[in-house]
């Protein structure tokens, strides 16, 4: 599925993120019994460290923060979209012998809402992207902006952290996670980034081969370019890639064929894979006020989730500044 939106001026911006409040090595994750798989091949791809709650925190503190910020801008917002990897992030722990229903529903985005005392605005929640969230929410709040005559931004929400006693990697696919909250504005006003177009492929297959990831990422983003009448053989082009798989993403910028595109992993040494919050950390550290120059965000998620999106960076990475 793509969605072009070069005739309509929609912005991504206001990006604001947090991490767990502890960092540990990956001799610390496994004398906690936090790791599934072997310290030798998390490191050979790459990881150091990650990011974990802390004794004092909780997924909902590590939201609001994000959350918070990004109010500051976006002071009447048309409404909320929060997304989850897990689908355990989606419904906070109640009483199982509660028996009043409304009681026991706890969904996180009301929780956050709540909290935050903006609870009378209108919210959808995702877990079913996985990783790929951040250009789901992009496309989403885009086509909602799209289909209507809505001036008010949307503010977009992601928030992961792992289970209590669950592994932030997995047996198979060397992927070291961190937990981390995010959150950015998809609006209209003139800043950040400007929403060019998004692109999906999905399967309901739990393997894929990593040729096929690269075939696919480079057939959709030379696609993409050429919808959207964009040149990416000059130098003014960044391709954010997630914090995993570095080997299948270095033949994807290969494959493309201009030595002057600027591959971007970022951190994953330090901070691991921050899930669908990855894009937005790079985005905010990439935005470098140079009008016009474009900015390929590649998301993937388990199985098969691929989304590429497109933005063309605004000379001001905040509105009013």
């Amino acid at each position: 599925m793509k969605i072009l939106y070069r005739d309509e001026r929609i912005f991504v911006h206001c990006f604001h993120y947090q991490l767990g409040g502890v960092q540990r090595s990956l001799e610390q994750l496994r004398a906690a019994k936090l790791l599934a798989g072997s310290i030798d091949n998390l490191a050979t791809m790459g990881y150091r460290y990650n990011f974990g709650l802390g004794e004092d925190e909780t997924l909902l503190s590590l939201t609001t923060r994000p959350v918070l910020e990004v109010l500051k801008r976006a002071k009447d917002p048309a409404g909320f979209i929060f997304q989850h990897c897990y689908a355990e992030s989606a419904v906070l722990c109640y009483d199982i012998t509660e028996r009043n229903i409304a009681s026991r529903t706890r969904y996180f985005p009301a929780e956050v809402m709540r909290a935050l005392e903006v609870d009378h605005l209108p919210y959808f929640c995702s877990f079913a992207t996985g990783c790929t969230g951040f250009i789901f929410l992009v496309g989403t709040a885009g086509s909602l902006l799209f289909s209507s005559s809505e001036e008010r931004p949307v503010v977009c929400v992601m928030a992961d952290c792992m289970p209590p006693g669950v592994p932030f990697d997995m047996a198979e696919e060397r992927i070291l996670g961190s937990d981390h909250s995010s959150a950015f504005i998809v609006g209209r006003e003139q800043c950040g980034y400007r929403l060019l177009a998004v692109y999906y492929y999905s399967t309901t297959r739990t393997k894929v081969a990593f040729v096929e990831i690269v075939k696919r990422t480079v057939e959709m983003i030379l696609e993409l370019s050429s919808d959207l009448d964009l040149d990416l053989s000059g130098s003014n082009v960044a391709i954010h890639y997630p914090n995993i798989f570095p080997d299948t993403w270095r033949m994807v910028t290969r494959y493309l064929r201009n030595p002057h595109i600027q591959h971007v992993i970022d951190g994953m040494s330090d901070r691991a894979h921050c899930m669908a919050s990855d894009s937005v950390i790079s985005l905010s550290k990439l935005h470098r006020g140079q009008a016009g120059r474009i900015h390929v965000v590649v998301n993937y998620g388990v199985g098969l989730h691929l989304a590429i999106c497109v933005l063309s960076e605004q000379a001001t990475a905040f509105c009013n500044e």
